[in-house]
């Protein structure tokens, strides 16, 4: 066996006795929130298509008119002859609805924050990241080079601190954080932040992929605080859009800079022109219809009333079980009873910190989520 072989076995085997062992499991998707997995059909919990637009006739209608009239790629990187009309059409209304000057479209989320954070921080500069921010945001902290620190979860008091203490010495400065926070769903103060980055001559970068179409009408955390400064609003269409790729929002300086440095944009194909014309639909019917973008927060509080939970900020509510294995076993009984609800596992959250993430989709029935409900008080009490 080649040494890379038992590297990876041994690997393997380790993941395998701590519950950490991830495998690949093929699921069909269908309109209503369902989905068939190892022959079985199952109320999905687990899925970020908040608003059922992935399955939208509209959305789906769309996808397939681009397709027809500029083919299945964008055949280069944007920059060369990949910026088919479409994408500048989806980034005007973006920024439209991000109340920004600007916006540029990237391949997904996670190359987008990815492409940001080294364009406007590198060696000499510090970026301040929220303890519990997404991985994506780590990630471009890193490839840029400048000196990393991490600050308490949603704690605007201790990041004061920590700018207070390393800001002069450093030439450039980004606060980076995400609007609803993944894997908790709660909302980052996106206020208090904006007047600590203010004070400090900081940049605030804000990662909306959960908010954007599911708070304030759809658009967004930022929204929700209409007097804080956020000069990077950064998200994603594949989610409650129900296509793929990521943008960030931005002025138009900014934007410019963007296009012709970031290096995950420069470096990589565009787009697909039925995924930007499937956002291009959905953000049609988000515009339309403020009521539809209300019901995932609505459901998701019916649910932790009904189990006794702190009110839900956002689509997502964390019911936190412990042990990694523990959160295998509660989310196969779920299975058993006809619901998809996948156990999160470190590192994905801290140790210790394994749970079951239940994201409310406007499509779910209020009679099944009653019925989760009483399926989940138990972990719930067992908790407390």
């Amino acid at each position: 066996m080649h040494s890379l072989d038992t590297y990876a076995a041994d690997k393997l085997e380790r993941l395998g006795a701590a519950s950490l062992l991830r495998r690949l499991k093929p699921t069909r998707r269908s309109a209503g929130a369902y989905v068939e997995r190892d022959g079985r059909k199952l109320l999905s919990f687990s899925c970020n298509d908040y608003l059922g637009l992935a399955h939208h006739p509209a959305v789906k209608a769309a996808a397939q008119k681009a397709i027809e009239v500029h083919g299945t790629g964008a055949g280069a990187s944007r920059l060369v002859t990949g910026d088919h009309p479409l994408l500048s059409e989806l980034e005007a209304r973006l920024a439209r609805l991000k109340g920004t000057e600007a916006c540029v479209v990237f391949g997904s989320g996670y190359l987008a924050n990815t492409g940001v954070i080294p364009t406007f921080a590198g060696k000499g500069d510090i970026v301040l990241v929220d303890e519990l921010a997404h991985a994506c945001i780590w990630a471009g902290a890193q490839l840029s080079g400048a000196r990393i620190i991490a600050f308490e979860h949603n704690n605007t008091d201790h990041l004061a601190e920590l700018l207070a203490e390393h800001r002069s010495s450093a030439r450039h400065a980004i606060v980076a954080t995400d609007g609803v926070f993944s894997m908790d769903g709660d909302i980052a103060p996106l206020d208090w932040l904006s007047a600590v980055c203010e004070a400090n001559d900081a940049w605030l970068l804000s990662d909306d992929a959960h908010g954007v179409g599911v708070l304030a009408e759809g658009k967004g955390s930022a929204a929700l605080f209409p007097e804080a400064q956020v000069p990077l609003q950064m998200g994603t269409l594949s989610k409650a859009l129900g296509s793929y790729g990521g943008y960030v929002c931005a002025s138009q300086a900014v934007v410019e800079l963007l296009k012709t440095r970031a290096r995950t944009l420069v470096y990589t194909t565009g787009l697909p022109p039925s995924a930007v014309a499937a956002a291009l639909a959905a953000l049609d019917i988000i515009e339309a219809d403020p009521a539809l973008t209300a019901l995932p927060l609505a459901k998701a509080r019916a649910f932790t009333k009904a189990v006794g939970l702190p009110r839900a900020t956002s689509p997502i509510v964390p019911v936190i079980i412990g042990k990694a294995q523990d959160a295998l076993d509660a989310s196969k009984a779920l299975e058993a009873e006809g619901f998809l609800v996948v156990a999160i596992r470190p590192p994905t959250v801290p140790a210790g910190m394994a749970r079951l993430r239940i994201a409310f989709s406007a499509e779910h029935p209020d009679a099944e989520i009653a019925r989760l409900a009483e399926l989940v008080k138990p972990y719930v009490k067992a908790r407390a």
